[in-house]
């Protein structure tokens, strides 16, 4: 068992890098355009400052169709626009394409959910100090729903884990496609479940690392 570990143990560690290279590369376009996305619709929401009926229905639609798409089809139906972008459908850049554009609609939604949850009078509050546009929101809304932005980063970042496991079908490598390429189809049986316990290993130290850090801004 363990010879067969220690064999693969290379390969291993660069699938590692990839899921890695991946998550990150995905968690960075939740954060940089995911976050100011999921703000543009709370505020274009019905009732809210901002709102704007027409803006709200084409994100809202865009932001419904990419969560409810088939995350394979998803991969397979971009690989046009991969092949546009980073010049190849292969390999581990070529997947946080459509893992990324997963990552952007998913994280949208929960910081939606997160800035709804911001009490009214918050926004009453700054506006009757004269905040701008931008002060309002960075340092009124974010600073109140920091811990459940930093929440809801964490479940995204380890959805994108999960659906990385996905990327071995199209080259893209990866924990989940090591487990299939030299547990499954070789049948050793010893190497999947290692690479299993990996994931695990690697959501648990997410999770963990995500909870801390929203309980410690939580200061309700």
């Amino acid at each position: 068992m363990f010879e067969n570990l220690l064999k693969y143990q290379d390969q291993m560690w660069e699938s590692i890098g990839e899921t890695f290279v991946m998550v990150g590369i995905s968690a960075g376009a939740a954060v940089l355009l995911g976050l100011p996305l999921g703000t543009v619709l709370y505020f274009c929401r019905k009732g809210q400052l901002y709102e704007n009926k027409t803006l709200s229905l084409v994100l809202n639609t865009i932001v419904n169709v990419v969560r409810s798409f088939p995350f394979l089809l998803l991969v397979v139906a971009l690989i046009p626009f991969t092949r546009i972008l980073v010049g190849t459908a292969i390999g581990t850049m070529a997947a946080a394409v459509p893992l990324s554009i997963v990552a952007i609609a998913y994280y949208s939604r929960l910081v939606e959910q997160s800035l709804l949850e911001v009490p009214k009078g918050t926004i009453e509050a700054a506006l009757s100090m004269g905040a701008s546009k931008a002060g309002l929101i960075f340092k009124f809304l974010y600073v109140e729903a920091r811990s459940g932005l930093v929440l809801g980063l964490t479940a995204s970042t380890i959805s994108f884990i999960s659906f990385s496991t996905v990327m071995g079908v199209v080259g893209g490598g990866g924990v989940g496609d090591f487990a299939i390429r030299y547990g499954y189809q070789r049948f050793e049986t010893e190497v999947m479940v290692y690479a299993i316990l990996v994931m695990i290993v690697l959501v648990q130290i997410i999770q963990f690392a995500g909870s801390t850090l929203a309980r410690l801004l939580d200061k309700r």
